[in-house]
């Protein structure tokens, strides 16, 4: 496997599971996530799906997860910080200071990141 190019958030892997044809061409991408974002999707799997579904989805994205670091965690919450007004979740500064600390692209279509930079914005 070649270099890890993008990060996944939620919204990104609710897309790709939806099939939208946007993401389709990331599919061949080296991509990754981490364990927080893994939550939110099984989440939202689990009242869209119900339990079978969201879990069967959950693996399919599990495989690709990242180990969150201390630096993770540090720089989240100073994004957090900065874009207070964009009102980021904390799964949402997590993924994308994992995605800054290697250099990744935060793949996402979520309205807050729309014009921040390493963010690959589609809807």
């Amino acid at each position: 496997m070649g270099r890890v190019k993008y990060f996944l958030d939620t919204y990104a892997m609710i897309e790709i599971t939806k099939a939208n044809e946007s993401y389709e061409k990331y599919l061949t991408e080296n991509l990754t996530t981490c364990a927080l974002n893994l939550y939110e999707f099984f989440y939202s799997c689990l009242k869209d799906y119900g339990e079978e579904k969201a879990k069967e989805l959950f693996y399919v994205f599990h495989s690709i997860s990242l180990t969150i670091s201390n630096e993770d965690i540090f720089l989240a919450a100073k994004l957090k910080m900065k874009y207070a007004k964009n009102k980021i979740s904390y799964a949402d500064a997590l993924g994308y200071a994992m995605a800054i600390n290697r250099n990744m692209r935060f793949l996402t279509g979520d309205k807050e990141f729309k014009d921040l930079e390493q963010v690959e914005f589609v809807k």
